[in-house]
C-alpha cells in the first residue's frame, strides 16, 4: 500500500464521536423501544413486530384482503423479510395466507379469529405501554417523535440507492 493511501485511510478511520451517527442512534433507540413494547406484549405471546403486522393487516383488511406486496409496502419491509416475519404468525394460527383465485402470484394475508382475539388483547397492553411511554417522555415530545419517525419512514428520497 503506498504511503499516501495509508495516510488517507488513517484520516478516515478515526472513530466517530458517540451520537453523531443517525443510523446507529436510531438502531439503538429502536432496540430499546422494541424491548419496552415486547415486554408489554409478553402476556399475549407476541412481539412488537408481530403486533405491528397484525394491526396493519386488521387496519387494511377493512377495505378487503391485503396482498403480501401491499403489506410489505405498508410495513416498509422487503417481501422476503415480511415472509420470514409471517411464518410464526401463520404457525400460531393468528393469520392465514391465501392464494388469489385470479392471479396465482398474489397471496393475501388475513387475520384468523384467534388472530383478532390476540390483537384485541394486545391492543389493551399496547395502549398501556403507549401511556407509560408518554408519561416518561411527555405527551407532546412523544407525538413529535412519532411525526418525525413517520416522516422518515415515508420519505422516498431515502430509498436505497447505490453510493456514487
Amino acid at each position: 500500500m503506498p504511503v499516501n493511501s495509508r495516510i488517507k485511510s488513517k484520516q478516515f478511520s478515526k472513530p466517530m464521536a458517540r451520537g453523531t451517527c443517525t443510523c446507529g442512534s436510531l438502531r439503538k433507540a429502536s432496540r430499546r423501544i422494541s424491548q419496552f413494547y415486547d415486554t408489554a406484549l409478553a402476556p399475549v405471546g407476541i412481539k412488537s413486530t408481530q403486533f405491528s403486522i397484525l394491526a396493519e393487516v386488521d387496519r387494511a383488511g377493512l377495505e378487503g384482503p391485503l396482498t403480501m406486496c401491499e403489506l410489505a409496502t405498508a410495513m416498509v419491509m422487503d417481501r422476503s423479510t415480511l415472509g420470514h416475519n409471517l411464518r410464526p404468525l401463520e404457525r400460531d394460527e393468528l393469520l392465514i395466507l391465501r392464494m388469489s383465485q385470479n392471479d396465482r402470484r398474489k397471496r393475501y394475508v388475513e387475520l384468523t379469529k384467534k388472530g383478532r382475539e390476540t390483537l384485541e388483547e394486545a391492543r389493551q397492553l399496547w395502549r398501556h405501554a403507549e401511556g407509560r411511554f408518554e408519561r416518561i417522555f411527555g405527551k407532546q415530545p412523544a407525538a413529535k417523535l412519532r411525526a418525525v419517525l413517520l416522516n422518515i419512514a415515508s420519505n422516498k428520497d431515502l430509498n436505497s440507492l447505490p453510493i456514487g
